[in-house]
């Protein structure tokens, strides 16, 4: 258990992307843990995780403390609704069945964001880099991705990172990647604090499962974000978002043969995107060629005259003879010019 929230963790800090998303489902997929416990115990690891990477955007000055405050403002009061509406869904098995289906359903939503974020990041031009603070806030859209991520989050415990940065790239572009993954890890900060509370309130927190996983998260968050600078992103997303959608499928009550189906299209596809990607990205080198140049003109000495070749005899003195004839005869042209 512990070493899961290692890996989780590491992959949160190598992307800023996946923690409710891979954590939940490895939950109850992987250990068998029933879905309301796992949402409930994976938010209060999450709560533990997410200030480390927010301090440190914080102090490289990558938070749109403005664009913060509004998020909260609709995040923090849905979250607690969210977790709140989780006793709505029934009791027993039945509740545990309905929150399957709704983790599903996010961990779907979740894997086709990062694919939208993909695309919109690599078809996004270039910008000239203005301060963070300098961008200004659109209140009503910024409120409103705030009330839709909290209320996803209070009930699944996904989407803090994965849906809400979508969001928050398609409403402000001018913002560069680290910006926007260090805004949003500060927003989720409260978020998460207010789902956390409903859920001690109202769900299924389990304290010693929340600790073995937070033993694990915080020195993988640490470590990956260490590693961020050098494993490539491009090949960390794709894994994600092809775990992502075969948990979502199996949640949703996909047969085991439906799953294998889809993981072998999924793996071709990602396959051959990847292929794609290095070849396109790969850079060109020169070919060495061993052809004797034959248009290099000969190397001159400050009085005109070639430098004898090293092969010595006769042929070496011919063509030492006829470099001063022909050095003797440029001379004499350049003057009469």
């Amino acid at each position: 258990m512990t070493l899961t929230g290692f890996a989780v963790g590491g992959i949160v800090g190598l992307t800023g992307m996946g923690g409710g998303a891979l954590m939940t489902p490895l939950l109850v997929l992987v250990f068998g843990i029933q879905p309301g416990a796992a949402v409930s115990s994976d938010l209060v690891a999450a709560l533990v995780m997410k200030p480390v990477g927010g301090a440190v955007h914080a102090r490289r000055g990558t938070v749109h403390t403005g664009l913060v405050r509004w998020l909260c403002l609709g995040s923090v009061p849905a979250a607690f609704v969210g977790a709140l509406a989780l006793r709505g869904l029934g009791h027993g098995d039945e509740l545990q069945h309905r929150i399957g289906l709704v983790i599903g359903g996010a961990l779907l939503l979740a894997s086709t964001g990062m694919i939208v974020k993909t695309v919109m990041t690599r078809r996004r031009s270039a910008r000239p880099h203005t301060d963070v603070r300098a961008v200004p806030v659109k209140p009503i859209p910024t409120l409103l991705i705030g009330i839709g991520g909290g209320l996803i989050v209070g009930l699944t415990s996904v989407g803090s990172g994965s849906l809400m940065l979508v969001t928050l790239l398609a409403v402000y572009p001018q913002l560069t990647a680290g910006e926007l993954v260090g805004t949003d890890l500060v927003q989720a900060i409260p978020l998460v604090a207010a789902a956390t509370l409903g859920h001690v309130l109202f769900g299924q927190v389990q304290f010693a499962l929340a600790g073995f996983l937070i033993l694990g998260a915080v020195p993988g968050v640490y470590v990956g974000a260490r590693l961020s600078a050098v494993a490539p992103d491009r090949v960390i997303r794709p894994a994600l978002i092809y775990v992502l959608t075969l948990s979502g499928l199996k949640l949703l009550g996909l047969s085991t043969l439906g799953v294998g189906i889809v993981a072998l299209v999924l793996a071709a596809l990602i396959g051959g995107w990847l292929l794609t990607v290095s070849r396109l990205t790969r850079p060109t080198t020169a070919t060495p060629t061993t052809d004797t140049p034959t248009d290099i003109p000969a190397t001159t000495t400050p009085s005109g005259v070639s430098p004898p070749a090293a092969d010595g005899g006769m042929q070496a003195g011919n063509r030492h003879a006829a470099a001063r004839h022909d050095g003797a005869l440029g001379s004499t042209t350049f003057a009469t010019d």
